[in-house]
């Protein structure tokens, strides 16, 4: 049996970065914590897309933190829940996903997060799950059982259900399931905390309920930080959005994206992101505020941080070589890539296919915004098309993307 560790010091930390709140209180579970017992934590994550974000890295880096203390550590595939999603922040019902669409997204995010926990451990390994195995076996009469412990009341009493009810947009009774089917996750697997975003307190909260309810025992509900601009008070990763900073991404993008974040999300980034002590960090923000550093200084060392944790300490060296020359010195790499082309083909479509661009659409948008130069000449052609003059020339997309252009020979 592995050792638990209450070192104080540890405990204390855990309970206090990236944590917004725990209930019933950090007290408590703290005491739990320090006497030595070892308690089961999970976090249930829906693959309703392929890629994570920087937002989900927080909680794995958590739950890892709790891994290494010797406690039993669940990483929960939403499988089954995925197929319904999670209404939470939607102000419309979300697409249902086929059981093969989930499987499919499951595949890339185990990838994603083994540089932050430790799936290979043979000493207290994670324990993945997968609520298929649970839910798919509930009986009507089982559902029933369940829906009976809460009122209808309840349900509606969330923000993007008063949202669509004002604005006379349907609620489906399905997306009523989608809290009883969390909140049986943590009966089925009879754990002591579930950890969330937020965003996920209404379900976490249910399912305290029904593990009281059901086997009369008390859960932790350790609520995570999200990222949130401090000024705008808007999300700064959102997977439905496609904004922040992906997991997935490579080494350069990931720094340029992290570069491209405001100056006053750098203290949460360090915080939430990174394996930066606390007092370190607390001397940045002295920095920040007495103006004795420059933000971009900064925000370069946070890229930096993040980027090794995914790519390693060369892989951050390299991104931080190519952002300084690209952007910073404004010179053109010399191992760009090429692309090839023939003769008439539309810029907005090989932007699409070289990954320019995630779409045609987004191709416009970028040359509307002035983002789009040949041999530093702003495009402003919509319907640019490529000739045999653009052979050998480089296109630049935004400050970091370089393609040297080449016309595919007859």
């Amino acid at each position: 049996m592995e050792k638990i560790v209450t070192d104080e010091k540890l405990i204390d930390e855990l309970l206090e970065r990236s944590v917004k709140e725990v209930l019933p209180s950090k007290k408590e579970l703290k005491e739990k914590m320090m006497s030595g017992r070892k308690l089961k934590i999970y976090i249930g994550t829906d693959p309703t897309g392929t890629s994570l974000h920087l937002g989900h890295a927080t909680n794995y880096m958590i739950l890892e933190k709790f891994r290494r203390l010797g406690h039993e550590v669940i990483f929960l595939i939403g499988d089954f829940t995925a197929r319904i999603g999670d209404p939470t922040d939607k102000f419309s019902a979300r697409k249902q996903l086929t059981r093969q669409d989930v499987n499919k997204n499951v595949k890339t995010w185990l990838k994603q997060i083994e540089p932050i926990i430790d799936f290979k451990s043979k000493i207290n390994p994670v324990k993945i799950k997968y609520n298929h195995d649970w839910l798919s076996k509930l009986t009507f009469e089982d559902v029933i059982s369940l829906a009976a412990n809460f009122t209808a009341q309840q349900m509606l009493k969330r923000d993007m259900f008063e949202k669509r009810m004002k604005e006379k947009k349907p609620i489906y009774l399905h997306e009523f399931f989608y809290p009883l089917m969390q909140g049986y996750d943590s009966v089925a697997m009879n754990v002591d905390i579930e950890m969330c975003g937020n965003d996920q307190k209404f379900n976490a909260l249910i399912g305290r309920t029904l593990l009281k309810k059901i086997k009369n025992k008390e859960k932790f509900v350790f609520i995570t930080t999200l990222l949130e601009n401090p000024v705008t008070k808007e999300k700064m990763m959102s997977k439905s959005l496609g904004t922040g900073v992906f997991l997935d991404e490579n080494n350069l993008n990931m720094f340029g994206q992290i570069m491209s974040q405001a100056d006053e999300n750098i203290l949460q980034l360090f915080t939430d992101c990174t394996y930066v002590s606390l007092s370190e960090i607390e001397e940045i923000k002295k920095q920040l505020k007495e103006n004795k550093v420059n933000p971009r200084d900064i925000k370069m060392r946070l890229a930096f941080e993040i980027v090794k944790i995914y790519h390693k300490e060369e892989g951050a060296k390299k991104a931080q070589d190519y952002f300084i020359r690209t952007v910073q010195q404004k010179e053109i790499p010399n191992d760009i890539l090429s692309v090839t082309f023939k003769e008439g083909k539309k810029l907005i479509e090989l932007m699409a296919q070289e990954d320019l661009a995630q779409s045609k659409g987004e191709a416009k948008r970028k040359i509307k915004q002035g983002g789009v130069k040949i041999n530093e000449k702003i495009i402003k052609d919509l319907n640019k098309i490529l000739t045999k003059d653009d052979a050998e020339k480089i296109i630049k997309v935004g400050k970091r993307e370089f393609r040297k252009l080449l016309i595919q020979s007859i």
